[in-house]
């Protein structure tokens, strides 16, 4: 009798012919998958056996389950919101805001979600980041608040920065109560004229915030500062340590604006500013001057990494110039272009990634 090949249900005339030959095809390579599977997963209970160490699941008919816990949320990525998603949901990620049709992501399976947010840690925070991250202030300008005696901790003023505020600690400044946000917020501005700077105003002028009002329930504060006839380029936010890294002077955090002077800028003073211009508070070094139009002289694109007040009115109010319109076209590396005057939109994942690793002195 012929000795049968283990092939020979591939060659014509098998016992098995088209779909049926594939069915069991497909169902030998699935058992196979599953054996292995089983395999590695009885090695690793006996491998976590040997160690103390509880198993991961129970293997039942060749497969191992997982807790239910893990099975529902699992372990979040570093710097996101992980939920359980509820059936038949979808998510939405906003990054773009009422200035126009918002482009929305959807994710399948998980929650209806808020505009992009990161989470912020509040345990064993620094007392001026706490102040921060309540909305206070900047990171920066929390440490000169904390060292005015305004800020008490348990009742008791602390006038120390650094000191490390507990989950149970109750942080109050100026006599309210102050409760860092769980989400961080980063919202870019396209500022117009008549609106200042500022969280409160005593006199009810106008602020920034008033142009947010709808963005967001997070308490967010501006980044640096813009007078009130300046207009352009103004992030918002409630990171604190983002406010500080963007404002210290040691990072040499870049500016451009786009001036407009009442009469035209002649060669010699533009070679002057290029060289800094000696005001009452020390040099104000400049990174570079162009004309904005050839055929305009009083149209100036100026660059600069000063945080000092009023630095590009007052630079060419030096030399008797007369500042008609200022208008900060980028900040650290952000513009606002698609982004109309007095509206505003979301920052985006990767340019918030791009804010927190910038290199000093980038461009």
């Amino acid at each position: 009798m012929k000795k049968k090949s283990g092939f020979e249900k591939f060659h014509k005339g098998g016992p098995k012919k088209g779909a049926a030959l594939k069915e069991q095809l497909r169902q030998e390579k699935k058992a196979i998958t599953r054996e292995r599977k089983a395999f590695f997963e009885q090695q690793r209970a006996e491998k976590a056996a040997a160690r103390g160490e509880a198993p991961a699941g129970k293997v039942v008919r060749g497969k191992t389950t997982k807790p239910q816990e893990e099975r529902v949320a699992g372990p979040s990525k570093a710097g996101r919101i992980s939920k359980a998603p509820a059936a038949g949901s979808s998510r939405k990620a906003i990054v773009s805001d009422q200035t126009g049709p918002s482009r929305q992501v959807k994710v399948k399976g998980a929650p209806e979600a808020k505009p992009l947010v990161r989470k912020a840690a509040v345990a064993q925070m620094p007392l001026n980041k706490y102040l921060a991250h309540g909305g206070v202030c900047s990171r920066r300008e929390a440490a000169d608040v904390v060292k005015s005696g305004k800020v008490t901790v348990n009742g008791a003023v602390v006038l120390e920065p650094g000191y490390k505020v507990q989950p149970s600690d109750e942080v109050r400044c100026g006599g309210k109560k102050v409760t860092p946000t769980g989400n961080l917020v980063y919202i870019l501005l396209n500022k117009p004229k008549d609106y200042i700077t500022t969280t409160d105003d005593p006199q009810q002028r106008k602020t920034v915030l008033d142009l947010i009002a709808k963005a967001t329930e997070e308490r967010v504060y501006p980044v640096g500062r813009l007078d009130r006839n300046t207009s352009g380029v103004l992030l918002l936010t409630n990171d604190g340590e983002l406010a500080q890294l963007l404002t210290h002077p040691s990072n040499e955090v870049r500016k451009v604006y786009a001036v407009t002077l009442d009469k035209p800028l002649t060669k010699a003073h533009f070679d002057e500013i290029l060289k800094g211009v000696p005001l009452e508070d020390g040099l104000a070094p400049v990174d570079s001057l162009a004309f904005a139009d050839a055929s305009d002289k009083k149209q100036i694109g100026i660059e600069i990494h000063s945080g000092r007040n009023r630095i590009v009115r007052r630079i060419f109010e030096h030399y008797g110039y007369d500042v008609k319109n200022l208008d900060r076209v980028m900040f650290a590396g952000l513009t606002k272009k698609n982004v109309p005057r007095g509206k505003w939109r979301f920052l985006n994942e990767r340019e918030v990634r791009d804010l927190k690793h910038f290199k000093k002195g980038k461009k």
